[in-house]
């Protein structure tokens, strides 16, 4: 690559003395001559600065040195001339009176001055000398160091100094004047040192140029390369330019540091920077090199294909031409986008394409087989590749080719083998990777825009009671776009376009990923291309993320009944189950319950168990659920309650408890009916249609035990109305079931203990023994217990009289365990016993049974060895007295001794316990007793010259009090008048809190 950065000017000639060092200030030209004089020369036309003009001699000032001037270095901060002669001299600008001369340089041969903190150093054989500007003229020294061997160059570091001797660099640390080697300097061409902008050094290797840091360590393996070794470099940024035997040549500061420049010129013998250009001195010439504009290099590069440097140089414009940059900036890289693209390299124009901030719809322009939406962003395919605007006029300003670079653009998009190149994988893939890196700002465009219009529509629904006449478009979906939808436009193209472009490069699962995600896809386009290449999986996603939930849920079952057909495949059976759509609603049961129930009943046959937990984990009201499945699918009704029942009890409603028994209670009449009309029905038996009704009655207490009682029938399910009857409090009635109807001691004597447990377990409650003594009165007196259970089922309405007098026969004509059929009473008075009733209907508030009303004696009457059992299985659940009281008068004291032995060893026990106890109580008494009466004998010992503690006066007469540590005295007024400041503080304090 080879441009022109410098144009090369003449500015004098035919100097009359042969020019040693030259210098510019302002527009002015200094040549120091070999003959001591120094001569100024100036433009012809008045300036600031250099110019392409002819100079002429302005003045001569002759022994300006004695000897030849070596080197020149303007100060513009101090207005001063820095000399280099016999030694250094300081003239003050621009009438050249001597300010300083510094006598110790006297032989020196380099120099190197640090504007910022003004500071010079030089080198004199093997010293290197620092002074420092005193802030006037003077100068003073501050340190002079030894080196090893004569500088050949040198130079600031920072705040130390990089010296160039002659066999290697070394760092001097100018505050303890310690060395440290950097590496060998060249064989061929002496040290050179050149400091840049950054503060890093540039250092030569006969002709490498390699870059160090302040420290001397090295900052990149790349190198800077020169045709020969220079002897001068000059750096202005972005090149550096060298002086070379025979030429000046200019490269680029940038990796791979490229030559740019090549300017021959005779008998060069100085390169110097000016303030806009570079000198260059010759025998009895000088000639500048001033640099081609930005703008005009730009030009340049960007028409001989070099967009990379073009790029580069536009960093280079001025601050204030950020637009003009921008402009020039978005145009190369859209010239270089389509270059490489038209080349092959399809990421790195998409890159560029990036970078130009170019619509995306220029680039998709591109490819013509992917569909976009109709809108009014997109240009003619005519226009499509024309660059816009200003970029246009700024490419065919910059480069000549322009025209012909866009009309081969115009004629490769209409060749057709092209075209297939364009649809090809790697373009694809390519285009991918840019529609991603575009994606994330215009989706936020997108998403703010969307914001703003439920905002202002809010705002216009607000006002738009006090102004009828305005109107407003309410934005429902993404098919009505109102207000300003440029972004949201932008969106579904690029969405549109990058959905397909994944599908046609195979990846289907990125194409589900965006749709799960904020798309603004356009979904009839999409639709129809998804239904083509059958990715169902993200034609659901589609439908999913514009709600069409209806349409998903649709297509969800129609693929389930398809996996099940026999021409379906083998993957269709694996990816689209009814599972599928319960995974589907799991969202929605918060947003639409009914849609969910509409839907759940299509997959509740084939998948019961998900589909009730999709209702218990979606939270949707029980009540809702349990009314539809009645509609809908009563068969899966009770298997729902049983799962919400499992999961959580308590939060299910009474109304729902008492409805999943009901279903039990069917269940089970049902299944009577059936076997008694085959007079297979044995109320001992337990399918398991009874044990879940059973487990029900007995678990679950939200249910109403009147209704229940009501449904049962007269001759059966007599351990099921038990259980009801111990729900209603009815614990005789219970018990007279178990023992009379059931004959099962066992169930009398569990219920008890159930029922006993249950009262301990409460809050409030206390163990009571009082149900035990029930059930021992019913195993006394049959009798009796059998009047009552007539009298009580009148009482609860649960038989119609007819029925009733049915019951209590069927109640009296019950066996005895030990299976004897005896009449245990007549039927007297059925009616009156009805129309009397009981005047209470719970038997739970007895406290004590009456053991006063006579009993019925006999053996034929009294099961006494159920007596016997319980008295012995549970003696220490029963009040002993109580039950003696009970018990008949000829029962043995022998039959008792299982139920008296223990009961009075553990009487005993306990009266021993309580004596320890008490004599343990009356010890701790006596105990505390003596503590007080050794307290009580305490001794103080008041003196003249006792103190209070509290306000150090003299205790004297007055009333005192003593601290429990028995040395503390305190006047008893000072005493009360602490606790009454303790008092009011603990009180504030709660009144703080």
């Amino acid at each position: 690559m080879v441009h022109n950065a410098y144009d090369s000017f003449q500015l004098l000639t035919n100097c009359p003395a042969r020019i040693d060092a030259v210098e510019s200030h302002n527009s002015k030209l200094f040549a120091g001559c070999y003959d001591g004089s120094l001569r100024i020369y100036s433009p012809q036309s008045p300036s600031s600065e250099l110019r392409q003009d002819s100079y002429l001699l302005e003045t001569t000032v002759t022994g300006f040195s004695k000897k030849p001037i070596v080197a020149m270095k303007v100060l513009a901060s101090r207005e001063l001339l820095l000399s280099l002669s016999e030694s250094i001299a300081f003239h003050k600008l621009p009438n050249l009176e001597t300010v300083a001369v510094i006598t110790k340089a006297k032989g020196a041969n380099a120099y190197s001055w640090d504007d910022r903190r003004g500071f010079l150093c030089f080198s004199r054989q093997k010293r290197v000398c620092v002074f420092k500007n005193d802030g006037g003229g003077g100068f003073v020294e501050v340190r002079d160091y030894g080196v090893p061997d004569t500088v050949k160059s040198i130079s600031w570091c920072g705040e130390n100094i990089c010296l160039g001797i002659r066999k290697e660099y070394v760092i001097l640390n100018t505050a303890n004047g310690t060395l440290s080697e950097v590496f060998p300097s060249g064989r061929v061409a002496p040290p050179l040192v050149t400091s840049l902008p950054s503060g890093e050094l540039l250092l030569g290797k006969d002709n490498i140029g390699v870059f160090v840091d302040q420290n001397g360590k090295l900052l990149q393996t790349e190198r800077l390369c020169w045709s020969e070794a220079p002897t001068a470099i000059v750096i202005q940024n972005p090149y550096a330019i060298a002086l070379l035997p025979r030429r000046v040549e200019v490269r680029l500061l940038r990796s791979p540091y490229p030559l740019i420049q090549t300017i021959v010129l005779q008998n060069i013998r100085h390169l110097v920077k000016s303030n806009n250009a570079v000198i260059v001195g010759l025998d009895n010439s000088v000639h500048a090199l001033f640099p081609v504009s930005i703008g005009a290099q730009i030009v340049q590069l960007t028409a001989s294909g070099n967009f990379e440097e073009a790029l580069a140089l536009c960093k280079l414009l001025p601050s204030e031409e950020s637009s003009l940059r921008a402009a020039k900036e978005s145009s190369i890289h859209t010239r270089f986008a389509h270059y490489l693209f038209e080349n092959g390299s399809y990421e790195e124009a998409m890159e560029h394409f990036l970078a130009s901030q170019v619509d995306i719809t220029h680039v998709l322009s591109m490819y013509p087989s992917i569909i976009l939406p109709k809108t009014t962003m997109i240009p003619p395919p005519d226009k499509m590749l024309d660059i816009s605007g200003e970029e246009a006029s700024l490419s065919r300003g910059s480069s000549g080719f322009s025209d012909d670079m866009e009309s081969s653009f115009l004629e490769s998009e209409g060749n057709a083998v092209l075209e297939s190149k364009k649809m090809s994988h790697n373009t694809l893939m390519a285009l991918i990777k840019y529609l991603q890196k575009k994606r994330p700002s215009i989706i936020e465009k997108a998403t703010s825009e969307g914001t703003e219009e439920v905002i202002s529509d809010a705002v216009g629904k607000t006002y738009g009671a006090y102004d009828s006449s305005k109107t407003k478009k309410s934005n429902k979906g993404r098919g009505t776009i109102s207000l300003n939808s440029g972004a949201r436009e932008m969106a579904a193209i690029l969405d549109t376009a990058l959905l397909q472009a994944l599908l046609h490069t195979g990846q289907s699962g990125a194409a589900v990923e965006l749709l799960k995600g904020v798309n603004y896809c356009d979904v009839k386009i999409c639709e129809e291309i998804l239904m083509k290449s059958k990715s169902y999986s993200a034609l659901l996603e589609l439908f999913k993320s514009n709600s069409m939930h209806h349409e998903a849920l649709k297509l969800l079952n129609h693929l389930s009944e398809e996996s099940k057909s026999n021409q379906s495949q083998s993957e269709m059976k694996q990816i689209f189950s009814p599972e599928l759509i319960i995974e589907y609603l799991k969202p929605l049961c918060r947003t639409d319950p009914m849609l969910v129930l509409e839907y759940s009943m299509l997959v509740l046959e084939s998948c019961p168990t998900q589909t009730i937990d999709l209702f218990l984990s979606g939270n949707i009201s029980a009540d809702l659920v349990n009314s539809y499945l009645k509609q809908h699918a009563p068969n899966m009704q009770g298997r729902y309650l049983e799962l919400m029942m499992a999961m959580n009890e308590t939060a299910v409603s009474g109304n729902l408890q008492n409805e999943m028994v009901q279903i039990y209670l069917s269940e089970v009449l049902d299944l009577h009916a059936a076997l008694s009309a085959q007079q297979k029905w044995d109320d001992k038996d337990h399918p398991p249609e009874r044990k879940k009704l059973l487990s029900a009655l007995e678990n679950i207490s939200g249910y109403n035990p009147q209704t229940l009682l009501k449904r049962l029938p007269r001759d059966a399910l007599y351990e099921e109305r038990a259980v009801i009857l111990g729900k209603m409090n009815q614990h005789e009635l219970a018990l007279s079931i178990y023992v009379h109807k059931l004959h099962a001691p066992d169930l009398a004597l569990a219920y008890c203990d159930r029922i006993y447990e249950s009262v301990s377990f409460l809050p409030s409650g206390k163990p009571s023994s009082n149900i035990y003594l029930t059930l021992l009165q019913i195993y006394l007196n049959p009798k009796k217990s059998a009047k009552d259970f007539a009298k009580r089922i009148v009482a609860l309405g649960s038989f119609e009289s007819s029925d009733t007098t049915k019951m209590m026969e069927s109640v009296l004509s019950s066996k005895v365990k030990g299976g004897r059929s005896k009449k245990i009473v007549a039927i007297e008075g059925a009616e009156d016993m009805m129309r009397a009733g009981l005047s209470s209907s719970t038997d739970s508030g007895r406290s004590d049974v009456d053991v006063e009303e006579p009993m019925e004696e006999g053996n034929s009457t009294v099961m006494i060895s159920e007596v016997l059992d319980l008295l012995s299985q549970r003696w220490e659940r029963i009040n002993g007295a109580q039950a003696l009281k009970l018990l008949p008068r000829e029962t043995k004291l022998q039959n008792l001794l299982p139920f008296l032995a223990p009961l009075l060893r553990n009487s005993s026990e306990a009266h021993r316990n309580y004596s320890v106890i008490k004599s343990l109580r009356q010890s701790e008494n006596l105990q505390v007793k003596e503590e007080l009466y050794k307290h009580r004998k305490g001794v103080v010992l008041v003196t003249s010259d006792s103190m209070c503690s509290l306000c150090n006066k003299k205790i004297g007469a007055s009333v005192f009090a003593v601290y429990p540590n028995g040395k503390t005295l305190v006047h008893f007024v000072c005493f009360k008048d602490s606790q009454g400041m303790k008092a009011v503080s603990k009180t504030s304090h709660g009144r703080r809190r």
